[in-house]
């Protein structure tokens, strides 16, 4: 295609472009509509997004007002620490005993390895008096209280559970 046609074809195409066209039907009523419901949707759109501020303003201030009333002291450490774990191990450990004192035990040693775990916790407790906030022996000590609970959990549970 020569300048000369390319330049007659264009000004041809613009000619058809600025010729107005119809619709096919009457669009005022549709837009009438969507500009009725834009106008009033915002506004519930809007106080619904207030509602959720506010609301979410609450809930961070009561959140605040409740972490600064419910304070705990939770520095722990050295003997107190040791003496916390070992009371909260010895309730958790009597609850179990009680909870299967009727069921028989799988096996029969079970409670001589059970002494030995006590022996070891004794033997880490009285590492601990020494060097109180040794976090290598206090793990130690979550470990062995750990595996007391284990071995009476496996010991009383039932032969079908494990399959």
């Amino acid at each position: 295609m020569n300048k000369t046609n390319f330049e007659i074809a264009l000004v041809s195409q613009l000619a058809e472009v600025n010729k107005v066209q119809q619709p096919n039907r009457d669009l005022w009523p549709g837009i009438e509509l969507a500009l009725l419901c834009e106008s009033s949707e915002p506004s519930m759109v809007v106080a619904g997004k207030k509602m959720y501020a506010i609301a979410a303003t609450v809930a961070i201030f009561g959140l605040i007002g409740w972490l600064s009333v419910n304070q705990y002291p939770v520095s722990l450490t050295g003997d107190e620490l040791v003496a916390s774990l070992s009371e909260q191990h010895l309730d958790q450990k009597n609850a179990l005993l009680i909870r299967f004192q009727d069921q028989p035990a799988l096996t029969q040693n079970w409670q001589d390895q059970l002494t030995e775990l006590d022996d070891a916790a004794v033997a880490i407790k009285m590492a601990l008096r020494n060097e109180s906030n040794n976090m290598t022996l206090l793990k130690m000590l979550r470990h062995v209280h750990q595996q007391q609970i284990n071995l009476i959990e496996r010991v009383h549970s039932s032969k079908w559970i494990h399959i």
